[in-house]
């Protein structure tokens, strides 16, 4: 439910229905949604399934820290199409910027993999944080829409991944908090602009 190659899609879904982009006509919204699904969920999660069907990886889950850093970077590219997407669909740059920072964020977690396991998973919680947190500051909250439900539930779902994640000794309480922070700064630093 919260796999790292979902989490744009909620992101884009929450700014299209929470914030002042909830104006664009629901036909657009719809299509860029499902685009977004398409490139940052549908193509990784198939090109994971392809590596492993041909040998590369071991884990389709991507649990062996070693195996992680081809599919990142197809993760990281995925997210820059998805970014080109929306920026030539003319969202807003906070929006396809969202983007920008997750990919940065997968080349982080990438780079850091080579040495120590650092969470995806929380990565990516963190930059839907980091989004919500960004509406909010930027005042982008679409009128009648209470966003701090939003923001709140966000906050939780990190925590309730972040703690299943522990509890399923995939990672330390380091690595989670480590994985949160990239994400949420990545994010957060690349949508102020």
């Amino acid at each position: 439910m919260f796999s790292p190659l979902l989490v744009p899609t909620y992101g884009v879904a929450i700014a299209f229905w929470g914030s002042m982009l909830a104006i664009t006509p629901s036909p657009v919204r719809w299509r860029l949604l499902l685009a977004v699904f398409g490139v940052t969920c549908i193509l990784p999660a198939l090109l994971i399934y392809g590596m492993h069907r041909a040998g590369m990886i071991k884990d389709p889950g991507l649990n062996e820290r070693t195996e992680r850093t081809i599919p990142y970077l197809l993760t990281a590219v995925s997210y820059a199409a998805s970014a080109w997407i929306l920026a030539h669909a003319h969202a807003p740059g906070w929006l396809w910027l969202f983007m920008i920072g997750g990919m940065v964020a997968v080349g982080v977690n990438a780079l850091v993999n080579r040495w120590w396991k650092i969470s995806a998973h929380l990565a990516a919680m963190g930059g839907l944080v980091a989004l919500a947190f960004r509406i909010v500051e930027k005042q982008f909250v679409f009128p009648g829409v209470n966003f701090i439900w939003i923001v709140i539930a966000t906050i939780i779902a990190a925590g309730a991944v972040g703690t299943a994640r522990v509890y399923l000794d995939r990672h330390t309480l380091g690595q989670v908090a480590a994985g949160f922070c990239n994400g949420f700064l990545c994010v957060y630093i690349a949508s102020a602009f």
